[in-house]
């Protein structure tokens, strides 16, 4: 998932009704580590990078958001490989899917 301006509309996750209460944390959180990522970036701190990228790597699933693990798997891979390219894609695919997603509780 890259951005574009062709890019089509929400992106539907479905997350057990267990979890509605933790959610928004979560999506709040990963804002911030887009921040998080640009000052690492500015300060050249790949392994920062790729903890934060094991992390969400772990926890994107656990949440019921594959696509944020995918992502985290990428960070991971991109940090290690010190890709300044690859990991401002995986911030502008985490960026286009916070704005998007939408929750829906089943």
């Amino acid at each position: 998932m890259t951005q574009d301006a062709e890019r089509p509309g929400r992106i539907i996750v479905e997350i057990d009704p267990d979890l509605e209460e933790l959610i928004p944390g979560y999506l709040k959180n990963r804002q911030k580590d887009i921040q998080g990522i640009n000052e690492a970036l500015a300060r050249a701190d790949f392994e920062w990078i790729t903890r934060l990228g094991h992390t969400l790597k772990g926890s994107g699933s656990g949440y019921g958001f594959d696509f944020i693990s995918a992502i985290g798997l990428s960070l991971e891979n991109s940090g290690k490989e010190k890709s300044v390219e690859k990991i401002q894609t995986s911030v502008n695919d985490l960026c286009d899917f916070l704005e998007r997603v939408e929750v829906v509780y089943r």
